[in-house]
């Protein structure tokens, strides 16, 4: 709902419009200015915080417009119980108000006119479209940021100056705010109007579409990270994008909504966002052989019915959930899984996926994670709870924060000899359930009170000269990130961002190692023995795996993908399957300590933790990371790109043979006949079929 403060602001605003009202009904003029100023205050807080509250209110008939409406009309009605009802002011102020709601029609069209216009029909990331095709900058900021918001209060003018008229019977000084309240707004409108034809507009259309066609021919992808999603889910491409840049054939990310564009992380890949179904399908990849598929969505139509390049399911992670056998998964040519886990997963679920169709390829987003040592001398043992959330369903083995949570917490800040906390939820937690956002609250709470109670413990000590000194270097790093962003600038609008957003190679470079620098400052800049509660996307969960000795989670990929470590994790039966069921239907689980919602059975995993010489499970880990992840050696990456190079191959073969019966099908009418019976065709797509794949209506297809 927001924070106390924008509830205070919306509560002060709301009830300052029946103050006015019994201000004007009065009449008191002092009272209705103060009221007007509160009202304009708060209105105008909530606008600069872009409150959820702010917005919500135009559903209940109290949209920004209305609220200047009304306050204009309570001005009519103080000035009309003033006894002015018959003064020169009055009409003024009458005329005034429709003459400025008279603009707020040509402003409004002039305004949507030019964000329409200045909306690419496809956008883009590190692809040189400036050579190719004029964009024009975008209008000044202050022409179109919350311009609703700006015109409207250009009747502030006009109000105090009929204010101050009815406080000092002089109407000069309203006419004088009625003037400029007037003028200001023409001149509002006025400045917009060049921005809507000629120099200063975009390229239509059809030229965008080929510049990017010119720039695609020149570049000529071979391999095609496909994205189509929610805002919320850019996570699952952004973990993709640092393979996409170690590829060794030349590789473009294609993505489908303008929300995922704007959540994109730092790439050097080219990227093209094309939301339209009918851009993507005349879009020209005929040099692309074989294209990734990081969720299985409806959109994903639009690319697999292109022949001519392979299609591939990758994934977002790795975990024996019911999305990771999607039966959508056989449309794909091929589906890739990290060890022979997936493999035998598909196999169990029937759905369809045939065997030979699984290669296995390791995980690259793995490299980062480092393998386990033991805990080091004199330093507390660092146990990550990282649960993940709630799920759309209300099962209650999607998550263990709400049943076991609060015991698994309860009894890591409790251990005897002590262990170090990181608690990291999933980031969409209590999205769905107000009992999982409730109890993620009670966690965090646990844990700050127990962090507070260590701090006063006088068994612990810190070498605060260090802890000084990493807080030194992470200011700077912290400094030096914000100048390189500040140097990057606002790329302006989405055009303006197509036409200057070409990434530069060595700050991209710089910003990779001062994240790593970062990262290192930010675990040493407080004490090794302090809980934490870690949101937000630094540190990064493979950065928590680093710095922890053992995990507790739940069935996710955050399992598999900890596995890696070859660290003592535990999983939490929190449907209550009972231990011999829950490790035969979830294979990560077959080397973990299994919890009870009680979480009674967590002392086995520290005693791991602890003494990693007496762990009875560090053997059963390390094969079940090999069947899970694959092997070690060749490297994970390396085992990828031979990967897609064996399907670019199939690909090329493919259409050198439908080359080759196209061909003897032209010399030979007779053998054409022949083809055509013998040989299973594409059927060609009527328009009426075309158009609904345009519009998107497989979009309905679960994603996985």
């Amino acid at each position: 709902m927001g924070s106390a403060a924008e509830l205070a602001a919306a509560a002060l605003m709301i009830l300052g419009f029946p103050v006015l009202m019994l201000a004007a009904l009065v009449p008191s003029v002092p009272a209705f200015a103060a009221a007007a100023a509160v009202t304009y205050l708060a209105d105008h807080y909530l606008h600069r915080r872009n409150s959820y509250l702010i917005n919500r209110l135009s559903k209940v008939r109290a949209g920004l417009s209305i609220r200047f409406l009304i306050r204009q009309l309570l001005l009519i009605l103080l000035l009309a119980r003033l006894s002015l009802a018959d003064d020169l002011i009055f009409y003024g102020a009458v005329a005034c108000f429709i003459a400025f709601y008279g603009l707020q029609a040509p402003h409004g069209a002039l305004v949507t006119l030019i964000r329409n216009r200045r909306r690419m029909p496809v956008a883009t990331r590190n692809i040189d479209l400036k050579s190719r095709i004029r964009i024009p900058d975008a209008p000044p900021r202050v022409l179109l940021h919350r311009s609703a918001e700006k015109i409207l209060h250009l009747d502030l003018f006009a109000v105090v100056g009929i204010l101050v008229s009815a406080a000092l019977d002089d109407s000069a000084v309203g006419f004088g705010g009625i003037g400029l309240t007037i003028a200001l707004g023409c001149l509002y409108v006025v400045g917009l109007v060049p921005y809507v034809r000629g120099a200063k507009t975009p390229p239509r259309t059809e030229a965008v579409l080929a510049a990017v066609d010119d720039w695609l021919a020149a570049y000529r992808p071979e391999t095609v990270l496909y994205f189509s999603g929610s805002r919320d889910s850019a996570y699952q491409v952004n973990m993709w994008l640092e393979t996409m840049e170690q590829l060794d054939t030349r590789p473009l990310i294609i993505l489908r909504e303008r929300g995922i564009l704007n959540n994109l992380a730092p790439t050097t890949v080219p990227v093209v966002c094309v939301p339209g179904g009918v851009h993507l399908m005349n879009m020209d990849l005929s040099t692309v052989r074989v294209a990734l598929y990081a969720a299985n969505v409806g959109k994903n139509i639009h690319l697999l019915r292109v022949p001519t390049m392979k299609h591939v399911f990758i994934g977002h992670g790795d975990s024996d959930k019911l999305a990771s056998v999607n039966p959508y998964s056989k449309v794909y040519d091929e589906v890739w899984t990290a060890g022979r886990a997936g493999r035998d997963r598909y196999a169990i679920a029937d759905v369809g996926v045939r065997d030979d169709d699984i290669v296995e390829v390791g995980r690259p987003q793995l490299a980062p994670i480092q393998s386990w040592q033991g805990v080091p001398d004199g330093r507390v043992p660092t146990v990550l709870y990282a649960p993940t959330w709630e799920g759309w369903d209300g099962n209650p083995g999607n998550t263990s924060i709400v049943l076991a949570g609060e015991n698994i917490v309860k009894k890591l800040v409790t251990a005897d000899p002590p262990v170090r906390v990181l608690y990291k939820p999933h980031p969409f937690t209590g999205t769905v359930s107000a009992e999982a956002g409730a109890a993620h609250r009670r966690i965090t709470a646990l844990i700050e009170k127990a962090a507070a109670e260590r701090a006063a413990d006088a068994r612990f000590t810190a070498d605060t000269a260090a802890q000084t000194a990493a807080g030194a270097e992470l200011d700077r790093v912290q400094a030096r990130l914000a100048e390189l962003a500040a140097a990057a600038g606002d790329k302006g609008d989405e055009a303006e961002a197509t036409r200057d957003g070409i990434v530069d190679v060595q700050r991209h470079e710089e910003i990779a190692r001062l994240r790593a620098e970062w990262n290192d400052a930010y675990w040493r800049s407080f004490p090794s023995y302090e809980h934490r509660v870690i949101t937000g996307a630094q540190p990064r969960l493979y950065d928590c795996f680093n710095v922890s000795d053992g995990m507790v989670s739940d069935i996710s990929s955050v399992v598999s993908d900890f596995i890696a470590s070859g660290k003592p994790y535990a999983v939490t039966d929190s449907a209550e399957l009972g231990v011999e069921e829950f490790k035969r239907q979830n294979t990560a689980v077959r080397a973990a300590t299994i919890l009870s919602n009680s979480a009674a059975e967590l002392g086995a995993l520290l005693d791991a933790v602890r003494d990693p010489s007496a762990d009875p499970l560090a053997e059963d880990r390390g094969e079940l990371k090999r069947y899970l992840l694959g092997p070690d050696e060749p490297a994970s990456i390396d085992q990828f790109n031979a990967a897609v190079a064996h399907l670019a191959m199939k690909a090329d073969a493919r259409n050198v043979g439908q080359e080759s019966r196209t061909g003897a099908a032209n010399a030979d009418p007779a053998e054409a006949a022949e083809l055509t019976s013998a040989l299973p065709g594409q059927r060609g797509a009527s328009a009426a079929e075309t158009d609904g794949v345009a519009a998107g209506e497989t979009d309905g297809v679960a994603a996985g």
